[in-house]
């Protein structure tokens, strides 16, 4: 049997990258919004292209779905490539007052080198950019402090560019999630939909859910201390050591669900996707990551 690849890339989306690569030529600072659990997977391969020299500041956003020694070792990778992650919950605003001082000294630094070159400062401009669903719009309400823009946890919810004045030294542009018009990594394409990082109607909810039972399963065998041990144990009773991630769907909808497996696949999703199978990353630093061939695509 072919199994379709996972591809997303609505009109909306078209029509909002090219608005925002004109848009980036007024931009002075780049805000790119990742989800911490998947910070690698939710990374746009042609930012830095688009965005050149402009400064950027790195935001990781669902610190709270990630245990603190996690967020170590992302905080050390990252720091090794060259980059300093700001750790961001939207909903309850930790980490928030960090990523706007960023901004702010980010601000600093540019208006100084525009006195320098005998130029008035001006409001620095700065462009809020990340895969649908990591949080953007809701970091903005916590930034002003006010719900200035819609936020929701699916994927799709911001569909225009807009700007926004934070205060007499920063204007923000707020931009619809932006993804890659071609998803070549599938594997990196299944953690975007476990994560909720992309249109429902891109994925089948039950191979999605399988392939996180396996991923769950390798990680809890593989990382050690890097999330709760036994997760699928521990929620539903029920080892999954050894079934594949089918077989587990299988056995858990016959057992809860009236053998209901989309039922089932939904609910596994879900109680990932609000933490209530624990603090658990999908991805760890290249050196400590899951091989790719352990994500059957």
């Amino acid at each position: 049997m072919t199994i379709s690849p996972i591809q997303w890339y609505p009109g909306h989306i078209a029509k909002a990258e090219k608005a925002l690569k004109e848009q980036l030529k007024r931009v002075d600072v780049v805000l790119e919004v990742r989800d911490a659990r998947i910070p690698l997977s939710t990374h746009h391969p042609q930012l830095s292209e688009w965005t050149g020299g402009k400064t950027k500041v790195l935001v990781l956003n669902r610190v709270d779905m990630i245990l603190p020694q996690v967020r170590s070792l992302w905080t050390k990778w990252f720091q090794g490539q060259g980059e300093t992650p700001y750790f961001t919950n939207a909903q309850d605003g930790t980490g928030v007052t960090a990523m706007g001082k960023a901004a702010q000294d980010a601000e600093v630094q540019i208006n100084r080198r525009r006195r320098d070159r005998g130029m008035l400062p001006r409001p620095v401009r700065a462009v809020v950019i990340g895969f649908p669903n990591v949080g953007k719009s809701a970091l903005i309400n916590r930034l002003l402090k006010r719900r200035v823009v819609d936020s929701a946890r699916r994927a799709g919810v911001t569909r225009q560019l807009r700007w926004i004045r934070i205060s007499d030294e920063i204007e923000l542009l707020d931009a619809p999630g932006i993804i890659p018009w071609r998803l070549d990594n599938q594997a990196a394409a299944l953690k975007l939909a476990i994560c909720d990082d992309i249109g429902e109607a891109s994925y089948d909810n039950q191979r999605v859910a399988a392939v996180l039972v396996d991923l769950l399963k390798h990680l809890d065998a593989t990382a050690t201390g890097f999330l709760p041990p036994s997760p699928l144990q521990s929620r539903y009773d029920l080892d999954p050591t050894a079934l594949t991630g089918e077989d587990y769907l299988q056995a858990l909808a016959s057992g809860r669900h009236k053998g209901d497996v989309e039922r089932t696949a939904r609910h596994l999703l879900n109680d990932f996707r609000t933490g209530l199978l624990g603090a658990i990353p999908l991805e760890l630093p290249p050196t400590l990551s899951v091989p790719p061939d352990t994500i059957r695509t």
